[in-house]
């Protein structure tokens, strides 16, 4: 009887014992992962190194070309309205975005006389909720020439695209919501 109980517990107390290591080793994992805040210093010989890449050097001739000022403008002419959070009423000019494009889902859309790609992402498909199906299904009956009013938190560019992009956080056409990006979690 007293072999049955040992050969009993032997297995147990292994598996226990292997069950407590590993968990040593992930919480040492996780305390390595965790980065510290870079110091200024760090920052700024980051960016300086990075500052001789072909990519950096690509950029910085992009944003004295005339695209690039004509985006920089563009920008510009909004930012007002984005730092406020106000309404920005648009007209929507195309239905799909500039060929190449991985923004997700978008339009094309003329405020005040300048062109801008209205991006809601791609996170706008993978939501299973019904609120997003519901949000997903009336942004997708947007026709050209509807007027809509938009908010945004923010206003981005890039070199592979011609106009400024601005990320769609609502939208209202003809009073009524269609769009609200939902706060993100854990976020500030």
């Amino acid at each position: 009887m007293k072999k049955i109980i040992y050969a009993l517990l032997l297995p147990l107390v292994v598996v226990s014992g292997l069950v407590f290591a590993n968990r040593e080793i992930k919480n040492e994992a996780a305390k390595k992962s965790t980065a510290s805040p870079r110091s200024d210093a760090e920052r700024k010989a980051s960016l300086k190194k990075w500052e001789s890449t072909p990519d950096a050097i690509r950029y910085e001739k992009w944003k004295v070309s005339p695209e690039g000022k004509k985006v920089y403008a563009g920008e510009a002419k909004i930012r007002k309205h984005i730092n406020a959070f106000t309404d920005m009423t648009a007209t929507v000019t195309a239905l799909s975005l500039p060929a190449g494009s991985r923004l997700g889902f978008g339009v094309m859309v003329r405020i005040n006389d300048e062109d801008y790609i209205l991006s809601f992402g791609a996170q706008l498909s993978e939501k299973n909720s019904l609120n997003a199906i519901n949000q997903s299904r009336q942004l997708h009956t947007l026709k050209v020439n509807d007027k809509i009013k938009i908010r945004s938190h923010s206003v981005s560019h890039a070199p592979k695209y011609l106009y400024p992009i601005i990320s769609g956080d609502y939208i209202e056409r003809d009073g009524k919501i269609i769009y609200k990006r939902a706060a993100g979690k854990g976020g500030c």
